[in-house]
């Protein structure tokens, strides 16, 4: 997949275009279903196809006292927009020259002068320009006027609901796991690096690993059964997120234990992606240590019978 930071980077007559304009924090199932239409009606016309997205979030320019949380951060969102099979992406800085185009300039400058659509694919809700000023038959009327045409779709429904980010992030900020799976058409991962100071050496051989400090979205706290990739290999993990009230620690953590670890080779900088798969229970405080460790079995069984009814089935859970 092409790359492009800005409409300067797009290679003199790039198009013709067929594009989906989006944040597309999540990459989620309605996210792909669209995707699959603009890669499938771009090569029925011999066109290139393009996801449109910005940097930062807009939210995070408009509403910056809300600072939302991201499903996927840039790169990772970026990532899962290449697996799509989509041509490219640009990426538009969204700052202040950019929030203030209207909507007809939008399409003047950006779509049809810089990108060369054909054809704008967008959900129903689709609304663009300063203050948000248009909506998708805004759009459909500047095509006509600029010589793009429209395609809309109604929001996807799945599992009693709509599909899309803000459902998505709610369910995840409340540990339902399976249910945003199932909108995300993929387990709910982190990427990250190990935390810094753990004093590791060529070999690492302690069965546990935080992940260091993660400023998106995180599940609620609690104890997960959930897969931990180091480097290129996966482990079968059980994950605690939160403050270990046990031992009257106040700092937040994100810890895995390895089920099937054996050891490995780790640095500071070795990338971690941990994928959540079920919540197991919430975080509480136990009376004692051996309270703990005696809860920490148990929860262990539970992700050894969970991985096993997997494998038994034959269900893929990465």
């Amino acid at each position: 997949m092409m790359v492009f930071h800005g409409i300067e980077e797009l290679p003199p007559k790039f198009g013709p275009v067929v594009a989906t304009i989006g944040n597309f924090d999540g990459v989620h199932q309605g996210h792909q279903w669209v995707i699959g239409e603009v890669i499938g009606r771009a090569r029925e016309l011999g066109a290139q196809s393009l996801a449109i997205t910005f940097e930062p979030h807009p939210a995070r320019v408009l509403r910056p006292e809300t600072r939302l949380p991201l499903i996927t951060p840039p790169r990772r969102k970026l990532e899962l927009l290449e697996q799509s099979g989509i041509d490219a992406a640009l990426v538009l800085r969204f700052d202040e020259r950019l929030w203030t185009l209207s909507a007809r300039e939008f399409a003047r400058k950006v779509l049809r002068d810089a990108v060369g659509v054909v054809e704008v694919h967008e959900g129903e809700n689709f609304r663009f320009g300063f203050n948000a000023e248009a909506g998708v038959d805004g759009l459909e009327q500047l095509g006509r006027e600029l010589g793009f045409g429209v395609r809309v779709y109604a929001p996807r429904s799945l599992r009693g609901g709509l599909v899309s980010s803000s459902r998505i992030r709610s369910l995840i900020a409340a540990g339902e796991m399976n249910h945003a799976r199932a909108l995300l058409g993929r387990p709910f991962a982190v990427d990250s690096t190990p935390a810094s100071g753990r004093g590791f050496g060529t070999r690492y051989t302690v069965p546990t690993i935080n992940l260091a400090a993660y400023n998106e979205l995180l599940p609620a706290n609690g104890v997960y059964v959930t897969t931990l990739t180091v480097g290129g290999e996966t482990f079968h993990a059980v994950t605690n997120v939160g403050n270990r009230p046990t031992f009257g620690e106040d700092s937040f953590t994100v810890e895995s234990h390895l089920l099937n670890f054996h050891p490995i080779e780790l640095k500071e900088t070795t990338p971690l992606c941990l994928a959540f798969h079920l919540r197991l229970r919430e975080e509480r405080r136990w009376p004692t240590p051996e309270a703990l460790r005696a809860q920490i079995g148990m929860d262990v069984a539970r992700a050894q019978r969970f991985f096993g009814l997997c494998q038994a089935n034959s269900v893929q859970i990465g």
